[in-house]
C-alpha cells in the first residue's frame, strides 16, 4: 500500500479559493480509468487530445479503490492517472471520492444505510447509500477527503476540486434516528421554543400539539396526509444538511488547496429535494448536470429553462455543465439515442446561456455496471462511428467559440423561481392534483421561449430593478418581502405577470387570509372568492385578449378591487367572471392570469405584455425550434442562433460567423439541425 504523502501538505488554513481559471470554453469528461487496463488508459489521453478534451473529473467514483480496507489507503491508480493526464496537457477536476461508500463500510457500520419514508431501509448496490445526517459516514468520508486533499492539494494537474457527487440525487431525504435527532436540533435552532414550533406548524389541528423536542420526529409517512409545515421544514433541513456536509469536505479541502471547489448541482426536470438558491454562494463556481428528458413533452425547452435557471444560481456569471449526454441515457423508459448534429445542438445551447465548460459522463461507454448503455464519447463502437466524429467536431467549434468567455447573456425579462413554493405548493392535500408548479413555470417560460424572448431565471428575493418584465408562475408560497419586492418592482415602473396559486400561504404553510391571492392582492387590484378547479381534459372557452382560446385545469371565483377585466370564461357556471385582469400600480402594471390559458393563448397573453412592457426580443416569433440569444460584454456582442428545427431559418444579423467564419451582411441562414454563432458588428 502507499502512503499518502506524496505531495507536501499545506501547512496553513486557506480562507480564500483562487478562481476557476478557463483560457477559453473548456471540453470535458468523467473518466474511470478503474473500469479499464493500462493499454486502455495510454490510449485514452491521446484520443482526448484528438477530440480537444481538456478537463478531465476523475475520482468521482474512487473510494473503494483509494481505501480497499478500513484505514488502509492506496493510491497508486489515482497517481498514475492525473500524471499521464498531466503529461498530456489536461486539466483535472478532482473528486473526492466520497459519493458512495465501499462494501466493506455498509457491512461494518450498517446504521449508515438510509431509510425511506415508509421506514425501511435501502442497501448497498446501487449508490449513495448513505444518510446525510449519519455521523458515522460523515467520519470515514471526512478521513478519505483529508487524504486526498493532503496528497493533491497543490499538484499542478489538479484545476478544481470536485466534492463528493450529484448530492441529494437519491439520498436528500433520509429519515432514520440520526436524521431525527438532527431534525430536532435544526428546528430547536430555527424556532427556539416549542411554543414557536407549534404555532408555525399550526399543530391544534388534529391534536397534534407538542410538549417536548423529543416527540418531533421525521415525517415518515402516517395513515392520513401528514403535517404540511412539518413535511416543508424537513424539506428545508434535508437540504441544509447535505449543504452542510459539502462544507464540511469544502473545509478539509482549503486546509490543503487554494483552488476552487464546487460540487455538481441537478438542475433538472423532477429533482427538486435541494434549495439551489441556499446552495450557489457556497461553491466557488456554479456546476449542473443536466440530461435531455424524453418524458416531456419539448425537452429541448426545459434544457434551455435549465441553464438559464443555472445561469441564474451563478447571478449571471459563467456556470460550467459538468454531465450531460452524448447521446442515449440508461434510465428512462424508453432511451432514445440523439440524431446527428443533436449532441453539438444541446451543447451549444448551454454555452448560449451561460455554460463556459461543456462536460460529459462520461469518457468511455462501460462493459459493466448500472450504467453500460449510458452513451460516452467514446462509444462501444469505438472511435470508426458518427458519434466520435461529432465528439471530435464539437471540440473544434468550441476552440472557434472561445472568444466569447467572459460576455454575459442579455436578458430584460424574468421569471420567478422558488423551491419552497415547489415543496409547499405540491403538497399532499391541494386543491388540484393536476395542477404542480413545475408544470405551470415551464408553460409561462414555453410561452416566453416561443416570442424569442431570452428569459433570467431569479429568486423572489432578487434585485429585479434591471428587469421590464417579471412572471410569477404559480408561487404558492411567498413571504412578506417577497411580496414587497414584486410591488415595488412594479410601483417604480416594471410590468408583472401573476399567475394564479401565487402568494396563497407564508413562509410556514399558513394561508393568508381575506381572500386569494393572498401577498399579492393589493399588488393585482383584485380578490379571488373561491378556487374552481376543472377537471382534466375539461375547458371553457376565453374572450377578450384571449378571445377564441381556452381555459384548463384551473379557474376562480374573482371580483375586481380596482383592476380591470381583460379576458372572461365564455362559458359554464363561471361565464361573465374575469380571467384575466390589469391594474395600474405606481408607475407600472401588473396582471393576473387567474387560469392555465392554452399554451397558444398563453403565448398571445405574453406577446401583449410584452410589448407593452418593451421588452426586445433576441429572435424572432417561432413554434419555440429556433433559439436566439445574445451574450454581451466589454464592447463585444454574440448572437447564437440554434435550430432544433427541420426547415432552414432566416435571422437578421451582421458580423462574422464563427463556425464558417462567413462574413454575414444583414441576413443568416441557419441550415435545419445547424447551429450558427456571429460575433455582431457592434457599430452598425
Amino acid at each position: 500500500m502507499s502512503t499518502p504523502v506524496a505531495t507536501p501538505a499545506v501547512t496553513h488554513q486557506v480562507t480564500r479559493a483562487t478562481p476557476f481559471v478557463q483560457n477559453g470554453i473548456a471540453y470535458g469528461c468523467d473518466y474511470n480509468p478503474e473500469q479499464w487496463g493500462p493499454e486502455v488508459w495510454a490510449e485514452d489521453v491521446l484520443l482526448m487530445q484528438q477530440a480537444g478534451v481538456d478537463l478531465v473529473a476523475i475520482n468521482i467514483f474512487g473510494w473503494s479503490a483509494l481505501e480497499p480496507a478500513p484505514g488502509e489507503y492506496d493510491f497508486t491508480l489515482l497517481d498514475t492517472i492525473i500524471e499521464l493526464l498531466h503529461n498530456h496537457g489536461i486539466r483535472v477536476n478532482l473528486g473526492t471520492g466520497t459519493s458512495s461508500p465501499p462494501p466493506w463500510l455498509t457491512t461494518l457500520h450498517p446504521e449508515i444505510l438510509p431509510e425511506t419514508e415508509d421506514g425501511t431501509t435501502r442497501y448497498s448496490g446501487g449508490r449513495q447509500a448513505w444518510c446525510p445526517s449519519s455521523p458515522v459516514f460523515r467520519e470515514h468520508a471526512l478521513r478519505l477527503v483529508e487524504q486526498v486533499a493532503q496528497r493533491y492539494g497543490r499538484h499542478p494537474a489538479v484545476a478544481l476540486w470536485h466534492v463528493s457527487n450529484e448530492l441529494g440525487c437519491h439520498n436528500a431525504l433520509c429519515y432514520d434516528d440520526d436524521t431525527a435527532a438532527a431534525f430536532r436540533g435544526w428546528l430547536e435552532a430555527k424556532y427556539g421554543s416549542m411554543a414557536a414550533l407549534n404555532t408555525a406548524w399550526g399543530t391544534s389541528f388534529w391534536s397534534q400539539r407538542y410538549t417536548a423536542w423529543a416527540e418531533v420526529h421525521t415525517p415518515r409517512l402516517t395513515l392520513s396526509s401528514r403535517n404540511p409545515g412539518q413535511v416543508l421544514d424537513f424539506h428545508r433541513f434535508s437540504s441544509d444538511e447535505l449543504l452542510g456536509y459539502y462544507r464540511a469536505e469544502e473545509a478539509v479541502i482549503r486546509r490543503h488547496s487554494e483552488l476552487p471547489v464546487t460540487t455538481n448541482f441537478m438542475v433538472a426536470a423532477h429533482i427538486k429535494n435541494l434549495d439551489y438558491w441556499r446552495w450557489a454562494s457556497a461553491v466557488d463556481v456554479v456546476a449542473n448536470d443536466h440530461y435531455l428528458d424524453h418524458r416531456l413533452a419539448d425537452p429541448t425547452t426545459e434544457l434551455a429553462f435549465a441553464a438559464d435557471l443555472t445561469r441564474g444560481l451563478a447571478g449571471g456569471d459563467a456556470w460550467l455543465l459538468m454531465e450531460q449526454s452524448t447521446s442515449a441515457v440508461n434510465w428512462q423508459p424508453l432511451n432514445l439515442a440523439k440524431a446527428p448534429g443533436e449532441m453539438t445542438r444541446n451543447s451549444l445551447a448551454h454555452v448560449a446561456r451561460g455554460a463556459e465548460a461543456i462536460c460529459f459522463f462520461q469518457w468511455r461507454a462501460s462493459q459493466q455496471g448500472s450504467e453500460k448503455f449510458h452513451s460516452a464519447l467514446v462509444p462501444h463502437a469505438g472511435t470508426d462511428t458518427v458519434l466520435w466524429r461529432e465528439v471530435v467536431q464539437l471540440g473544434a467549434t468550441l476552440d472557434r467559440l472561445d472568444e466569447v468567455i467572459g460576455t454575459r447573456v442579455v436578458a430584460d425579462a424574468a421569471i420567478l423561481f422558488s423551491w419552497e413554493a415547489w415543496w409547499a405548493g405540491d403538497g399532499e392535500s391541494r386543491p388540484s392534483q393536476s395542477v404542480t408548479y413545475l408544470e405551470q413555470v415551464h408553460a409561462a417560460y414555453a410561452a416566453l421561449h416561443r416570442l424569442g424572448v431570452t428569459v433570467d431565471i431569479v429568486s423572489p428575493d432578487a434585485d429585479l430593478s434591471g428587469y421590464r418584465l417579471v412572471v410569477v408562475p404559480a408561487l404558492y408560497l411567498a413571504s412578506d418581502a417577497q411580496a414587497d419586492n414584486l410591488t415595488g418592482f412594479v410601483a417604480a415602473g416594471g410590468h408583472a405577470l401573476v399567475t394564479f396559486y401565487s402568494g396563497i400561504v407564508d413562509e410556514d404553510d399558513r394561508v393568508r387570509l381575506g381572500g386569494y391571492p393572498g401577498a399579492f392582492r393589493d399588488l393585482l387590484g383584485i380578490t379571488v372568492e373561491e378556487f374552481v378547479p376543472l377537471a382534466p381534459g375539461h375547458t371553457l372557452g376565453l374572450d377578450g385578449v384571449l378571445a377564441g382560446g381556452t381555459a384548463t385545469l384551473w379557474t376562480e371565483r374573482l371580483r375586481l378591487a380596482g383592476a380591470g377585466a381583460v379576458a372572461h370564461y365564455t362559458d359554464g357556471a363561471l361565464a361573465g367572471v374575469p380571467a384575466v385582469t390589469r391594474h395600474t400600480t405606481g408607475t407600472g402594471t401588473a396582471w393576473y392570469v387567474a387560469t392555465a390559458p392554452h399554451p397558444d393563448g398563453y403565448r398571445d397573453l405574453l406577446r401583449t405584455i410584452v410589448a407593452e412592457a418593451g421588452v426586445t426580443a433576441a429572435g424572432p416569433e417561432n413554434d419555440g425550434l429556433l433559439e436566439v440569444v445574445r451574450r454581451a460584454g466589454d464592447g463585444r456582442s454574440y448572437l447564437f442562433i440554434i435550430n432544433h428545427g427541420d426547415t432552414d431559418a432566416e435571422v437578421s444579423a451582421t458580423g462574422v460567423e464563427l463556425v464558417t467564419d462567413a462574413v454575414i451582411t444583414s441576413t443568416l441562414r441557419v441550415p435545419a439541425g445547424a447551429v450558427r454563432v456571429v460575433r455582431e458588428d457592434t457599430a452598425s
